[in-house]
This record gives structure tokens, C-alpha cells and sequence, in this order.
């Protein structure tokens, strides 16, 4: 499986309608063949930063970024590159596994 963690430095004046932003591109790449999931978060320590961490099949991560939606989403003209202050930063590994495992140091009930 293909795991990614992106941080995306959203501008201040933008931040609280970046989930309504995102929806379309989130929607529409959740719906895809092989995404895995596709889950957004905020940052706790700075308020202007969402950190997307999302998983696809090994051989559907390539069909995601030559979509339509992924063109869209990063266009240097449209909306969610225009609400960026920075670009964002990306981890992306191929990792074994198929999905989330519980966690071993942990048990819970």
C-alpha cells in the first residue's frame, strides 16, 4: 500500500473554510478505485495547518494524481493553491500492510 501524510500551510484568512474548500477533492478522490482512505486533520499546535494523511492501493496512487479532481486541486490558479501560504510538505512510502492494525503497546477494555 501506498501511505502519504501531506501538511498544507493554509493562509489565516482561509483556515476555517478550508474543509468546505477541500470538500470536492476530497469527495470525489474518496470515491476513486483503490484509495483506501482519505482523512483530514488540524493541526493542535498551529491552527493554520491541516494535515492530510491518506493510502491507496499500489497501483491506484498513479490513476489518483493524473485525474481530473487532482489537476484541479493542484492547479496554480484554483482555489486550494491560492489559499496556501507555503507548498505543502509530503511523506509518501510504500508500506506493507493493508490498513490500519491495532496498536500493540496499548490495549483498550
Amino acid at each position: 500500500m501506498i501511505f502519504i501524510v501531506v501538511k498544507f500551510p493554509v493562509k489565516p484568512e482561509a483556515a476555517e473554510q478550508w474543509p468546505e474548500l477541500v470538500r470536492g477533492y476530497t469527495e470525489a478522490t474518496r470515491a476513486e478505485p483503490g484509495n483506501k482512505w482519505f482523512e483530514w486533520s488540524r493541526s493542535l499546535e498551529d491552527p493554520n495547518e491541516y494535515v492530510l494523511v491518506e493510502a491507496f492501493e499500489d497501483d491506484a496512487a498513479e490513476a489518483h494524481v493524473t485525474s481530473e479532481h487532482f489537476r484541479w486541486a493542484t492547479s496554480a490558479d484554483g482555489p486550494m493553491v491560492q489559499a496556501l501560504a507555503a507548498t505543502p510538505r509530503i511523506v509518501s512510502r510504500q508500506v506493507e500492510g493493508d490498513g490500519w492494525d491495532e496498536m500493540g503497546e496499548m490495549r483498550v477494555g
